[in-house]
């Protein structure tokens, strides 16, 4: 049976990673949930061939090629203890998403169930992350205007084309990041469990 996989994407500040955790610990026997960073870290921990080549890129604090990003995930997925794999954060670009959609093209063990995007306003993701700091009087070094407008920008650049390829596939569902976080899990979790119960 293909594993159901759901990518979560949204503005620095929107929550996503935060929700996908809360949803793949409700339902521990069937939903799992990674970060890209962390596929990337585990198959470096693994001591597999394709977890040294990640690791010649990640110590010398150069960015892994999209390919091996990829494969990574891919495998990542396939390899789930759980039918249904959460990953939040991807993609990033167009030439993720494209390169992601290539490989699925050719792969039977993993299909793309849907993509979610909280969606907050440049306003809230500021508030949430610069406000974070101020309250904590700690300043975490992302945490600046410039760094957080950078982030912004990086994130919303290639936004309209992704929102617009998943869209095209039937695959886009956008939900209201601006709630607070439990009608946002739940409705989130019921489109999880309803697409995933479809597919």
């Amino acid at each position: 049976m293909a594993k159901k996989l759901f990518l979560i994407i949204g503005a620095p500040g929107s929550g996503k990673t935060t929700d996908a955790e809360i949803i793949a610990k409700r339902n521990p026997d069937t939903i799992v949930h990674y970060s890209t960073g962390e596929m990337l870290r585990q198959e470096v921990a693994s001591g597999s061939e394709l977890g040294k080549e990640i690791d010649s890129y990640i110590s010398k604090g150069a960015l892994v090629p999209l390919e091996i990003v990829i494969n990574t995930i891919v495998g990542a997925v396939k390899n789930a203890p759980r039918d249904i794999v959460l990953i939040d954060g991807f993609p990033r670009s167009t030439e993720q998403m494209k390169a992601l959609d290539e490989i699925l093209k050719e792969e039977k063990d993993v299909k793309l169930a849907a993509v979610i995007e909280v969606r907050v306003s440049e306003e809230v993701a500021r508030e949430r992350i610069l406000g974070r700091a101020e309250e904590a009087e700690v300043k975490r070094s992302d945490d600046n205007v410039e760094v957080f407008k950078h982030r912004m920008k990086i994130y919303l650049d290639p936004l309209p084309e992704i929102e617009k390829f998943y869209e095209s596939k039937g695959l886009l569902k956008v939900i209201d990041g601006e709630r607070p976080i439990e009608p946002i899990v739940d409705e989130m979790e019921a489109f999880i469990k309803a697409k995933a119960a479809e597919a």
